[in-house]
């Protein structure tokens, strides 16, 4: 199980993406606008750069629900690769089941 901060660390970023996502997006509009003059390109781009690196959606990480375990995430479930098993074989999951041939 991952550490309790780690966890707790991503969630804080998950909010601040999440607070500054459209200020970010009106930036980057104004960064690809083709007919935005040069200055106001330069003012975007300083305006990015103020803003906090948090805010970036890169760097969330997507983590098991349960376990916090950053790698082998089924991001469908939101699960680790071993809750997703543990939980699958109990039935607890519509519509999957352990293959046999």
């Amino acid at each position: 199980m991952a550490k309790l901060a780690i966890v707790n660390r991503d969630l804080k970023r998950r909010k601040t993406v999440k607070l500054y996502a459209e200020k970010r997006a009106n930036i980057l509009k104004i960064l690809s606008d083709v007919n935005a003059s040069q200055d106001d390109k330069i003012l975007a781009r300083i305006g990015l750069q103020k803003l906090p690196r948090n805010s970036s959606p890169v760097r969330l990480r997507n983590r098991c629900s349960l376990t916090g375990r950053p790698r082998g995430v089924y991001s469908k479930f939101a699960l680790g690769r071993c809750k997703l098993r543990d939980i699958a074989m109990n039935g607890n999951i519509p519509g999957i089941t352990k293959a046999s041939w």
